[in-house]
C-alpha cells in the first residue's frame, strides 16, 4: 500500500478523535452540572484544570512521539483515553471525575502532536498547505457534529453517554491504528520517506524563512489567547443555556453555531492561500475575536449571539490556522512542533477560565467579571501581539 494512502487512514482517525474528544469535554460541563450542581465558576475551574495538564502534557506528547514515533505515541493516547473513560463511567465524585478528565488529557497529549506530524512530515512546501487544509476540515468537522449532536445525544442515552460514546469510538479507533501499523510496517522506510518527500524544485514554494519565523511566533502567542476566548465560553456554555431556557439537546444545536463557522473559515483558507504571512489578515482575525467573546457572553437575548458566534468562529479559524501552518512550515521537527503548537493552545485553555474563575471567586456579586476579566486578558494579548509585530521591523506592508 502506498504511504500516502496510510495518510487518508490518519485523517479518519482525526476526525474520530475530534468527534470524542468534543462530546466528551464539552459535555462534561452539562453532566457536572446535573450530577454536582457545578456552575459558572466551578466549570471554569474544570476546564483550567483540563488546560494546565494539556500545556505540559502536549510538550511532552510531542516530543514523546517525535523520539519513539508517532504510531507508538496514538496507540498509548488511545488506549489511555479509553481506560479512563470507562473509570469515569463508576466514579461517583466530583474529585473522582476531575482526577479522570486530568489522566484523560494528559492521553490526548499524545495524540494530537503525532496526528499533525503524520499528515505533514515528508510533505513538500509546494502541497503542505493543501495537506493542513485537509487536516484543519476533517478535524473541524468532527468537533462541530461532536458538539451540534452532543446535547441530543446525552438527552436521547443519558448521562453517561458522555464517557460510553467516545469510549467506543476509541475502541474502533485503536482498532484503525493496529491495522495501519501493520500496513505501514510493510512499506521500505526509505522508499516511502522517498515518495513523500520527492518533488521538483520547480514545484516547491519558496519559504520566506524569516518572515515565517516571525508569523510563527506571533501564531504562537496569539492560538493560546484565542483558546482562552473558546474554552472559557464552553465552559460557562451550560449556563448560557439556563440563562436562555435551552435544554442540553437545543444548547448543542444553537451553541454549535460557532464551531460550523471556523469550519468554513477553515475551507475557505484552505481554497485561498493569499492570507499566508499577510499580518492585516491576523489582526483583524484578533480584534473580531474579542468583540465576539463578548457579544456571546453578555447579549441579553438570542440573534445577536447567533451573529456573533459566526464572527467568533471565522476569527478563532484564522488563528488557529495560523499556528498550525506556521508551525508545520518551519522546521522539521514536525512532532515537537506540532507539540509545542498544542501546548501553547493548552496555556490558552488554563489561562482564560483560571481568570474568569478568579474574577467569579473575588467578585461573585458581579455576574460579568469573569467576562470582563478575560476580555482584559485578551486586550493585554492584542498589545503583546502589536508591540511582537512592530518591534525592529517598522514599515513592513505585509
Amino acid at each position: 500500500m502506498p504511504a500516502r494512502r496510510l495518510r487518508t487512514w490518519y485523517f479518519v482517525l482525526e476526525a474520530l478523535n475530534a468527534f470524542g474528544t468534543s462530546y466528551y469535554f464539552s459535555y462534561l460541563f452539562f453532566y457536572m452540572q446535573a450530577r454536582f450542581g457545578f456552575g459558572d465558576l466551578q466549570n471554569l475551574m474544570l476546564s483550567a484544570l483540563n488546560g494546565f495538564v494539556y500545556m505540559g502534557g502536549s510538550w511532552f506528547g510531542g516530543r514523546m512521539a517525535q523520539r519513539f514515533g508517532y504510531l507508538r505515541a496514538l496507540k498509548f493516547g488511545f488506549a489511555l483515553m479509553t481506560a479512563m473513560l470507562l473509570l469515569g463511567t463508576g466514579a461517583g465524585t466530583a474529585l473522582g471525575h476531575l482526577i479522570t478528565m486530568a489522566i484523560w488529557t494528559f492521553g490526548v497529549c499524545f495524540t494530537w502532536p503525532s496526528l499533525e506530524a503524520l499528515v505533514s512530515e515528508g510533505e513538500p512546501p509546494a502541497s503542505l498547505p493543501r495537506t493542513i487544509g485537509i487536516y484543519n476540515v476533517m478535524w473541524a468537522g468532527g468537533s462541530a457534529l461532536g458538539y451540534f449532536l452532543g446535547g441530543a445525544l446525552l438527552e436521547k442515552l443519558g448521562l453517561t453517554s458522555v464517557f460510553l460514546v467516545p469510549a467506543a469510538l476509541l475502541v474502533v479507533q485503536l482498532a484503525i491504528l493496529l491495522w495501519v501499523e501493520a500496513q505501514a510496517r510493510t512499506l521500505p522506510h526509505s522508499s516511502a520517506r522517498a515518495h513523500e518527500v520527492a518533488a521538483p524544485d520547480s514545484a516547491r514554494a519558496p519559504r520566506p524563512t524569516d518572515k515565517a519565523r516571525r508569523f510563527l511566533r506571533l501564531a504562537w502567542l496569539a492560538n493560546p489567547f484565542a483558546y482562552m476566548a473558546i474554552n472559557t465560553v464552553l465552559a460557562v456554555i451550560p449556563g448560557l443555556a439556563r440563562k436562555h431556557e435551552l435544554s442540553p439537546m437545543f444548547a448543542g444545536f444553537f451553541c454549535s453555531v460557532w464551531f460550523f463557522a471556523r469550519l468554513g473559515a477553515f475551507l475557505g483558507l484552505w481554497l485561498w492561500p493569499g492570507w499566508h504571512y499577510r499580518f492585516r489578515w491576523f489582526v483583524t482575525a484578533y480584534l473580531l475575536l474579542i468583540a465576539s467573546f463578548v457579544t456571546i457572553l453578555l447579549a441579553p437575548v438570542l440573534w445577536p449571539v447567533i451573529v456573533a458566534q459566526v464572527t467568533f468562529g471565522l476569527a478563532t479559524g484564522l488563528i488557529y490556522y495560523s499556528s498550525l501552518f506556521y508551525s508545520m512550515d518551519v522546521g522539521e521537527t514536525k512532532g515537537e512542533h506540532g507539540g509545542i503548537h498544542e501546548a501553547a493552545i493548552g496555556a490558552g485553555i488554563f489561562g482564560g477560565p483560571a481568570v474568569g474563575a478568579a474574577a467569579l471567586h473575588f467578585f461573585p456579586q458581579h455576574p460579568a467579571a469573569g467576562t470582563w476579566g478575560v476580555s482584559a486578558l485578551l486586550l493585554v494579548g492584542l498589545s503583546l501581539i502589536l508591540g511582537l509585530r512592530w518591534r525592529g521591523r517598522p514599515g513592513r506592508s505585509d
